[in-house]
C-alpha cells in the first residue's frame, strides 16, 4: 500500500514537471517570437525613415532646379516680349495646376472635432461629432464655387485630382495622413469666400454637431507648391 501511495505521489510529480517544462519551452518560443518580430518591425520602421529623408532630399534638388530654370527663363525673356507673354502664360498654368507657391488676400479656416460630452452623445453618434473626408470635400467645394484660386489643408495643395479619402482615424490628402484640427487656407476674394461663414454656409451646420469652428480674413496668406508630381496611367496628350 505504501509503495502504491508512493508510485501515485511520484507520478502526480512527474506529471506537475511535464507540465512545467511545457509551459516554460511555450513562454521561450512565444518570447523568441515576440523579439524577432519586435526586431522586423523596428527594421521596417528604420528603411521607412531612410525612404523617406531621400524622397526628401530629392523633392529639395527639384525645388532647387525649379528655382534656377525659373530665373534662367525671366533672363531669356527679358528683353524679348513674345517670350515674356509666353512666360506670363508658363506661371499661370502653374498657378492652375498648383506647381508653384502663390500668396494673396484670402481666408483661413479651422476646423476641430467635437469634445464628446454626455449631451452631444445624447443627440448624435459618434461618427457624427469628428470632421470626416466628406465635410473637407463639401468645404473646398464650397470655397472653389466662391472664387477660391489656390487652397490648401494642413499644408497639402488641393489639385483639380487631389483625392480626400477616410484613413482610419484620420483623413488622406495627396496620400499624406492628417487630422484634427484642420487648417483650410484659401486664397481669393475674401467678401466672396466669406459665403461658406454665412448663415446658409457649411461651418454653421457643422456646428451644431458641435464642431469648433474658426473664420479668419487675412490679408496675405502663402499657399506652397504642390512637389509631389503627377504620374498619368491612362491618359494620354494627343499630338
Amino acid at each position: 500500500m505504501i509503495k502504491q501511495t508512493e508510485a501515485l505521489i511520484l507520478g502526480i510529480m512527474c506529471l506537475i514537471l511535464t507540465i512545467g517544462i511545457c509551459v516554460q519551452i511555450k513562454t521561450v518560443n512565444i518570447s523568441g517570437t515576440t523579439t524577432n518580430s519586435n526586431k522586423e518591425l523596428n527594421n521596417l520602421k528604420t528603411q521607412v525613415l531612410k525612404m523617406k529623408e531621400k524622397c526628401d532630399e530629392i523633392y529639395e534638388k527639384i525645388d532647387v532646379s525649379q528655382k534656377e530654370l525659373e530665373k534662367i527663363r525671366k533672363n531669356v525673356t527679358s528683353n524679348d516680349e513674345a517670350l515674356k507673354v509666353l512666360e506670363e502664360k508658363i506661371n499661370n498654368y502653374n498657378i492652375l495646376s498648383g506647381f508653384t507657391d502663390v500668396k494673396g488676400q484670402g481666408v483661413r479656416i479651422t476646423l476641430t472635432d467635437a469634445v464628446m460630452t454626455n449631451t452631444l452623445r445624447n443627440l448624435y453618434k459618434d461618427k457624427d461629432l469628428i470632421i470626416h473626408d466628406r465635410d473637407l470635400f463639401l468645404i473646398v467645394n464650397e470655397l472653389k464655387i466662391s472664387g477660391a484660386e489656390a487652397i490648401e489643408i494642413n499644408g497639402q495643395r488641393i489639385l483639380e485630382n487631389t483625392a480626400i479619402s477616410c484613413d482610419g482615424n484620420v483623413v488622406a490628402i495627396n496620400g499624406e495622413k492628417v487630422s484634427s484640427p484642420f487648417i483650410i487656407n484659401a486664397i481669393g476674394f475674401p467678401e466672396r469666400l466669406a459665403s461658406i461663414n454665412g448663415a446658409d454656409g457649411y461651418l454653421r451646420e457643422l456646428e451644431e454637431y458641435g464642431i469648433k469652428t474658426t473664420f479668419n480674413v487675412e490679408n496675405e496668406i502663402i499657399i506652397s507648391k504642390y512637389i509631389r508630381g503627377n504620374k498619368f496611367k491612362y491618359a494620354r496628350a494627343i499630338k
